[in-house]
C-alpha cells in the first residue's frame, strides 16, 4: 500500500487509512519475497557470496531468525547487516516524542499509552525512514547492562520529583531505543558473559529488567551479531544459552578467485579522481596485487587464524596508485603507468594488517611482505611464460638461456624508482633477449601493458632462482645469479 506519509500526521488519520502493523521480521521477509520474485538483487555490492552466504542469509530472513555472522576480519559481515536496511519498508509510523519508537497502533511505553489515552485520535505521529532504523554497538569489555538495556536516572527522578519506585525514572539503553530497528552487536564474544546473559530474555521473551523493574516490553528488533572465530580462544566466547537463542549462524569467507577479489578492491578503493585519470593500472598489475593477498592467506609466515582482511588489498591498491602518482609528480609527467617496481609502495599497507607467526617475526614484517610479492610473481609467471622446471639438468636448453646469457656477460641492469616513463621503457627495450621472449610468448598482449609484462619476466626469473635482484635506495638492480659470488673470488 502506497502511503503519502507527509499527509498522515495523527493516529486518527492512520486508522482511517486502514494501516496495519507489521513486525520488523515480517517486513524483512515480505520485502525479500518481493525482490526474489521480481528477480532483483537483494544484497548489492557484495561479491563472492552469491552461491554461499547470501542464500543462507535469505533463508534466515525468511525464517524470521536473529542472525550471527561468523567469520574472519574483512569478510563484509557488518556490510551485510547494513544492507538489510534496504529490505525494510520505506517509512513506518511512530508516536511522536516516543523514546522507543512506539507503534501508534500497539503502544507499549508508559509515555505512549498515556499520550494516546489523553489525546485519542489526535495523538501526533511522525514517520521513521528506514535509514534511521539501524543501530550498531561494538562489543568491548567496558560495555555495561546500563548501556544496552538501561538504568535508573537519578537526575530525571529529581527533576520530576518522582520516587525510585516509579518506572518513569528509567533511562532506556540502546536496545529499547532500537525498537522496530535492526540492531547489530559487532564482535559479540568480546562482550562479557554477564552482559550476554542480559540479552537472553530480550531475544526469547521480550522482557527487560532494570534495577528491580521488570517491564513487559515486547520489543520488536531484528538482531544481527558478528563474531570472529579467533575471539573464541583469544578474548572470550558466546555463552551457550545465548548461542542457542540465535536462530541462524552463517559462516562468511574470503573471495575464492582473483576476479572476485579485484571487483571488491576496485569497488571499495577510495581514490581521487585526478589520481585515476593520471595513473593507468594494467590488468596484470591488478591480478598481481590480489595474488599477493592470496599468498598471504596461505603463507607459513602469516597467522591463518587471524586472517588477512580484504582491506589489505584495498589499501595496497590505493598505495600502489599513490606510488606511481608520486613518481609522475617528481618527474613532472601528466600521466604514468604502474610498474612492478612500484609494488615496493604496497609494503606499508601489508605490514600493518597481517599477524605473523614466530617464523614471520624472525623474518620481519617488511621481509615477509617482500616474500609475498615474490611468491605472487612466481604464481602468476606460468600464466604468461613457459614454466621453469626446478629439476632441469645443467646442460638442458631452455627458452630463457639467451636472456640469462645476456646477464652473465654484462654487469647487470638497473631500474631506478624515479625513471621517467621514457627512461623506463628505454631501459627494458635495451635487452634484446627480453623483448624477443615477450614477443614470442605474448604476441597479442596489449601494448600499453607490455612493459609491466617485461618486468614480470625479470622478477619471475628471480623468483625461480635464475637471476639475482637487489633493492637499493634508488631502485632495483638485476644481475646474474652467480656474478657477486665470482666477483668476491
Amino acid at each position: 500500500m502506497k502511503i503519502d506519509y507527509k499527509k498522515i500526521n495523527t493516529l486518527g488519520e492512520l486508522k482511517a487509512l486502514g494501516y496495519k502493523t507489521k513486525s520488523i521480521k515480517d517486513e524483512l521477509r515480505d520485502n525479500l519475497i518481493k525482490k526474489i520474485k521480481n528477480g532483483e538483487e537483494t544484497f548489492t555490492g557484495v561479491w563472492g557470496y552469491e552461491d554461499s552466504v547470501i542464500p543462507e542469509l535469505e533463508r534466515a530472513i525468511l525464517s524470521r531468525h536473529n542472525i550471527n555472522l561468523l567469520g574472519l576480519r574483512g569478510q563484509a559481515k557488518t556490510r551485510l547487516a547494513h544492507l538489510m536496511v534496504n529490505l525494510l519498508d520505506e517509512n513506518i509510523p511512530v508516536v511522536e516524542g516516543s523514546e522507543i519508537n512506539d507503534d501508534p497502533l500497539k503502544p507499549m511505553s508508559r509515555f505512549a499509552m498515556e499520550l494516546i489515552k489523553q489525546k485519542g485520535d489526535e495523538t501526533p505521529i511522525s514517520w521513521l525512514h528506514r535509514d534511521e532504523r539501524f543501530a550498531e554497538k561494538l562489543a568491548t569489555p567496558d560495555v555495561t547492562v546500563a548501556d544496552l538495556i538501561g538504568d535508573v536516572d537519578p537526575i530525571k527522578a529529581a527533576n520530576l520529583k518522582l520516587s525510585y519506585a516509579d518506572d518513569r525514572v528509567i533511562h532506556f539503553g540502546m536496545i529499547p531505543r532500537a525498537n522496530r530497528c535492526i540492531f547489530v552487536i559487532n564482535e559479540l564474544p568480546d562482550l562479557q558473559a554477564r552482559i550476554q546473559v542480559s540479552l537472553f530474555n530480550i531475544l526469547e521473551e521480550g522482557d527487560i529488567q532494570i534495577r528491580g523493574f521488570k517491564l513487559r516490553l515486547p520489543l520488536d528488533i531484528q538482531f544481527v551479531f558478528t563474531a570472529n572465530p579467533e575471539d573464541y580462544t583469544n578474548r572470550g566466547s558466546i555463552v551457550t544459552p545465548l548461542k542457542d537463542r540465535i536462530g541462524s549462524q552463517i559462516l562468511t569467507h574470503y573471495p575464492d578467485d582473483i576476479e572476485t577479489a579485484r571487483k571488491i578492491t576496485e569497488q571499495e578503493a577510495d581514490l581521487d579522481e585526478r589520481q585515476t585519470n593520471s595513473v593507468y593500472v594494467p590488468d596484470i598489475a591488478k591480478d598481481l596485487l590480489e595474488q599477493v593477498i592470496f599468498e598471504a592467506r596461505n603463507s607459513e609466515y602469516v597467522d591463518a587464524k587471524s586472517g588477512v582482511s580484504a582491506r589489505t588489498s584495498i589499501t595496497a591498491f590505493e598505495n600502489l596508485l599513490s606510488t606511481a602518482e608520486r613518481r609522475a609528480l617528481l618527474t613532472d609527467a601528466d600521466n604514468t603507468v604502474v610498474r612492478l617496481s612500484d609494488f615496493i609502495g604496497i609494503i606499508p599497507a601489508i605490514t600493518g594488517k597481517i599477524e605473523l607467526v614466530y617464523e614471520g617475526e624472525q623474518e620481519g614484517a617488511d621481509g615477509v611482505a617482500e616474500i609475498l610479492i615474490d611468491d605472487a610473481v612466481k604464481s602468476l609467471f606460468p600464466q604468461y611464460f613457459p614454466k621453469i622446471n626446478k629439476l632441469e639438468r645443467k646442460d638442458e636448453e631452455t627458452v630463457y638461456d639467451e636472456l640469462l646469457h645476456w646477464f652473465f656477460q654484462g654487469e647487470g641492469f638497473e631500474l631506478l624508482d624515479d625513471f621517467t616513463d621514457e627512461e623506463y621503457k628505454r631501459a627494458l627495450d635495451s635487452i634484446p633477449a627480453l623483448n624477443q621472449l615477450v614477443k614470442e610468448h605474448q604476441p597479442e598482449y596489449p601494448k600499453k601493458d607490455l612493459y609491466f609484462l617485461k618486468e614480470l619476466l625479470l622478477w619471475g626469473l628471480v623468483s625461480y632462482k635464475k637471476l639475482n635482484k637487489q633493492r637499493f635506495s634508488e631502485g632495483y638492480h638485476f644481475k646474474d645469479l652467480y656474478s657477486s659470488f665470482l666477483n668476491d673470488i
